[in-house]
């Protein structure tokens, strides 16, 4: 693999991965019948737990072994904090000096702007993730065990506490009704609020944690990218969990008690930022409810960390510069700091890769199905945005319709920009520079 760059290295990788990962899947062992698993079915498992996307064309209690569970785990846990970051983690465990090669690898897979000190961040990323981790899942096993029992609450906690913090959305909760999520736990406070904060948590980002564990309360101290991430994300949730409110009063929250309305429109705000799991049907939603998660879904949750979509760091920059476009400013500023030119080119690429390719995606699966538009769509830009949420059409798709969905999945947690440089290979300088020349656009 000398010959490959870094962006082709972690394609492959990952790629590597979502294959034995699927060959296990597999295995008879995985499934609780004892038999063979279609291996489209257990590569559409495989790499919607790697890519922690969620959309499953099995329910995980109903269908997968504790073996099938364990390896579905294991690769949420590797997407979810990067497999970059488990091997560098291992590295300084057993003492191994890391070359330039592994901290460049390293630094693209995380999406990393610096490489300052990566032996000490990523210490301080494993201590926190493996806190974070262990804390909702104590706190989740409060309310499992008592149902459960000891070990089997405890393995509940664990599962859930990684699956929220990965944003991925597996759940074993088919254990009261295939494909139920976390409905069954909708007023129940403890639940709802520990996951949604491991979701949030798990959606800021590696430089966010960063960030915050080195400044604290210094806001001035902060980076750009941490400050419109942590911007972005209390807009987005604030505005979701208003909207949520009041769209759903009377449709998707019909029948619940005002404080049950209020932790549920909440959790609605939270979830759909590509973290797979619901308290509320979606199909008992409005479709102005329907249209809303669809909107926080594409937009997603921070570069760099558990969490897909565009982006809101992608998103605040096309905002921002459409405010500036609009303004006839010749700059986009934001929090004193100005974006250069390459950031909001990629912002801009980024957004029309993704409509073209989520368009193919719908158009490809209408003509394939014969699902409603509006349950298509929303399936194909949840596999590109690995949000996980479904109208409940993911298990009834059709063998080549799975095979699109993976490749959506894959593109989407791989990360755009990687994919292209990777399938470009080396950067080739252009030989010569053209005339420029003005067209009409708008």
């Amino acid at each position: 693999m000398k010959h490959l760059t870094y962006s082709q290295k972690i394609v492959a990788v990952v790629l590597f991965i979502a294959i034995i990962g699927s060959i296990l899947l597999c295995l008879p062992i995985a499934a609780k019948s004892g038999q063979w698993t279609p291996f489209v079915n257990a590569a559409f498992t495989s790499v919607s737990a790697l890519c922690v996307t969620g959309l499953v064309v099995y329910d995980t209690y109903a269908h997968w072994s504790l073996f099938g569970q364990i390896i579905i785990l294991i690769l949420i846990q590797i997407g979810g904090i990067g497999f970059m970051t488990i091997i560098t983690s291992f590295s300084l465990v057993i003492k191994r000096k890391m070359g330039l090669h592994e901290r460049q690898l390293l630094m693209e897979s995380s999406g990393l702007l610096h490489a300052t000190n990566l032996r000490s961040l990523i210490k301080r990323i494993t201590i926190f993730v493996l806190l974070i981790e262990f804390v909702g899942a104590a706190l989740l096993s409060l309310r499992f065990v008592p149902e459960f029992g000891w070990v089997q609450g405890i393995y509940y906690g664990i599962f859930h506490s990684i699956s929220a913090f990965c944003n991925a959305g597996f759940d074993l909760m088919g254990r009261f009704g295939q494909y139920r999520s976390l409905t069954t736990y909708v007023a129940d406070p403890l639940v709802t609020l520990t996951i949604s904060v491991l979701i949030i948590l798990g959606g800021l980002g590696f430089m966010v944690w960063d960030d915050i564990l080195r400044h604290g309360k210094k806001i001035r101290k902060y980076s750009l990218h941490t400050k419109i991430v942590l911007f972005m994300t209390s807009i987005l949730l604030f505005g979701g969990w208003l909207g949520f409110y009041l769209l759903e009063y009377r449709y998707g929250l019909k029948g619940l008690s005002e404080p049950t309305k209020i932790l549920s429109s909440f959790f609605l705000a939270v979830s759909p930022r590509t973290a797979g799991f619901s308290t509320i049907s979606l199909s008992h939603l409005s479709d102005s409810g329907q249209f809303l998660t669809m909107i926080l879904m594409n937009i997603g949750g921070a570069s760099g960390s558990t969490s897909g979509g565009l982006k809101v760091t992608t998103f605040a920059v096309l905002l921002f510069s459409a405010i500036s476009s609009a303004q006839r400013v010749p700059t986009t500023a934001v929090f004193k700091r100005r974006f250069d030119d390459e950031t909001v080119k990629q912002a801009s690429a980024l957004l029309t890769f993704y409509i073209i390719l989520g368009m193919s995606g719908t158009l490809i699966l209408s003509a394939l199905n014969s699902f409603r538009l509006e349950a298509i769509f929303f399936e194909v830009f949840s596999a590109l945005g690995t949000a996980g949420l479904t109208l409940g059409i993911t298990p009834q798709l059709d063998s080549l319709s799975k095979v699109v969905l993976i490749l959506f999945m894959f593109v989407g947690r791989v990360g755009w920009m990687m994919l292209i440089f990777s399938l470009l290979g080396k950067n080739q300088t252009p030989p010569i520079r053209r005339v420029s020349e003005k067209i009409l656009v708008g």
